[in-house]
């Protein structure tokens, strides 16, 4: 089985390959080229499926897994921002007028990335793509103990470790060598091994049964 794991990053995506005794990585500037090779399955740490008013229960069920680091879910990814603001504060003001929460900086940032999955998710329905989290993975893959940031010393080193303990092998090598140049951040890396390793292995979802967005795509997170 060849799953794929993707996460984003400013200068496209990291992806992740994992075919059980074989994981290879690369970092593609699109979506396409990302899943241009044939798959069985692939998670994306990206919103798929979106709310009007931007709530959704994937989202609050997940945040619950990881209480007490609730924040680790971004809420709220609505296509009509994007569709029709360039702006964020038009875009809140817009949010405002409508009773709907703000979108924050960070979420309104991903805004190119949620949109660009949203249109290939669309237009490739027969392709098993599925919305992953990294972080209920390593809480999975941590036995369902709450993990330090990640961008600490200790949470680095934690899910650097927890992913070699699960197959990948080359993993010190792709921080050190692979990502140098392409902008790409350490936690950019452990986050597509993550994604791979629950696109490859999965354990569940929230929740189990996924409702369908006004385009018929599922929201649901897959762990």
């Amino acid at each position: 089985m060849r799953a794929v794991g993707l996460d984003g990053f400013s200068g496209g995506w990291v992806a992740v390959s994992n075919d059980s005794d074989r994981q290879t990585i690369s970092f593609p500037s699109d979506i396409a080229t990302a899943l241009a090779l044939p798959f069985d399955c692939a998670g994306i740490d990206i919103p798929i499926g979106m709310t009007e008013d931007g709530t959704r229960d994937c989202d609050v069920l997940a945040r619950q897994k990881l209480r007490p680091h609730t924040s680790r879910v971004f809420t709220g990814a609505r296509r009509w921002l994007w569709q029709e603001f360039s702006n964020p504060d038009k875009a809140n003001i817009e949010a405002s007028r409508r009773g709907q929460t703000r979108v924050s900086r960070q979420l309104w940032h991903l805004g190119p990335k949620i949109m660009e999955v949203d249109a290939f998710v669309r237009a490739n329905r027969t392709l098993d793509i599925r919305e992953v989290h990294p972080e209920l993975v390593f809480l999975r893959l941590n036995g369902n103990k709450p993990l330090p940031k990640k961008k600490s010393e200790e949470g680095d080193q934690l899910r650097r470790n927890l992913l070699k303990r699960n197959g990948f092998h080359e993993l010190d090598r792709w921080l050190s060598e692979a990502r140098i140049g392409t902008g790409a951040k350490r936690d950019d890396v452990l986050d597509a091994c993550a994604v791979a390793y629950a696109a490859h292995s999965p354990h569940g979802c929230v929740p189990e049964s996924a409702p369908l967005d006004r385009h018929g795509l599922p929201m649901q997170i897959s762990f």
